[in-house]
């Protein structure tokens, strides 16, 4: 049986928290007016700040912002998903980077505030069918990748190396954290996802982390996706996989189901799928036993109900082939 993941959330930083400086910043991109109105948004795994906003003049706008002192990796991540958000083109729904902040400690982000909300969870099947055309499209408005983003092979060398360092461990520290299947089966699910890197390659933008707590659904119909950090260049497939296991977790349907019943799956080298997939369980196993990171409390469980939802949906795949 899947775990149910718990919600995605970090400890976020109220808007009235953040130094002055950062917060006159901000209002200095939207025109110079105070910012009068503030509201916190839930879900995603940012320790900082995230919050809707609006200023005396009406102008409004999504804020991140996040300090080193909140979490070290944080900075690095919203400067990335600023580089990357900027060259987006305007055919992909996504917030626009309207300005940034940085003082080498503390950076903000000022992005277009999209009206919408987050979708269900546990999900419900017509906002997935909607979500899953969206994914669709994007693959294909993405498609040669119209932005300066790393391979997933560089980008994720380290993060679905997983099973080849719980391999690498004396057994006796492995067994106990390890289900019996899973531990039984571990030298071979590492020689498996050794062929990701060439499985997974491919010229899409693939945001690489989309969960519902990434997208919003709009009044009209639009799914836009937010939160660009993790951008990579892969296979037109590789976002729709990644995305099953987090789907299954929040309550969806069969990934395997999903995926083989897709376009975008029907499409893709199902020894290549396999590889992948194997690599993400890899991924989330592993970080799954990791100490929590500052500021983010539920991250681990989450992981851990994505790498169940992963190795279940693995499991079945190797025993059809």
């Amino acid at each position: 049986m899947t775990t149910p993941a718990p919600p995605a959330a970090g400890v976020r930083t109220p808007w009235e928290a953040l130094p002055p400086t950062v917060r006159n910043a901000v209002a200095d991109v939207l025109g110079g007016t105070p910012v009068v109105h503030a509201v916190t948004q839930p879900g995603g795994f940012s320790p900082g700040t995230a919050a809707r906003i609006r200023t005396a003049d009406g102008s409004r706008a999504f804020v991140k912002a996040v300090s080193a002192e909140t979490n070290p990796h944080s900075p690095t991540l919203h400067r990335t998903e600023a580089r990357h958000t900027a060259a987006l083109p305007p055919t992909v729904p996504a917030p626009r980077l309207l300005g940034t902040y940085d003082d080498g400690t503390w950076v903000a982000l000022v992005l277009e505030e999209i009206p919408g909300r987050q979708p269900h969870v546990p999900w419900r099947q017509r906002e997935l069918r909607r979500v899953l055309d969206a994914v669709g499209e994007l693959s294909r408005t993405l498609t040669p990748s119209p932005v300066d983003a790393p391979p997933v092979a560089e980008a994720l060398a380290d993060d679905f190396s997983g099973w080849q360092r719980l391999r690498a461990q004396p057994e006796r520290e492995v067994r106990g954290r390890l289900d019996a299947w899973t531990f039984s089966q571990l030298s071979r699910l590492a020689d498996i996802a050794a062929d990701w890197p060439q499985a997974a390659s491919g010229d899409t933008l693939a945001h690489a982390d989309l969960r519902a707590d990434n997208m919003l659904l709009t009044a009209e119909d639009r799914v836009v996706f937010v939160d660009w950090p993790h951008a990579v260049r892969a296979a037109p497939w590789f976002d729709l996989l990644v995305m099953l296991p987090c789907v299954r977790a929040q309550g969806g349907p069969d990934p395997e189901e999903v995926f083989t019943a897709h376009p975008l799956g029907r499409d893709a080298d199902p020894v290549d799928v396999t590889a992948v997939l194997a690599a993400l369980a890899g991924y989330f196993v592993e970080h799954s036993l990791l100490p929590a990171p500052p500021g983010l409390p539920t991250l681990r469980a989450f992981q851990r109900a994505q790498g169940d939802a992963a190795l279940a949906w693995l499991r079945r795949r190797l025993k059809a082939s």
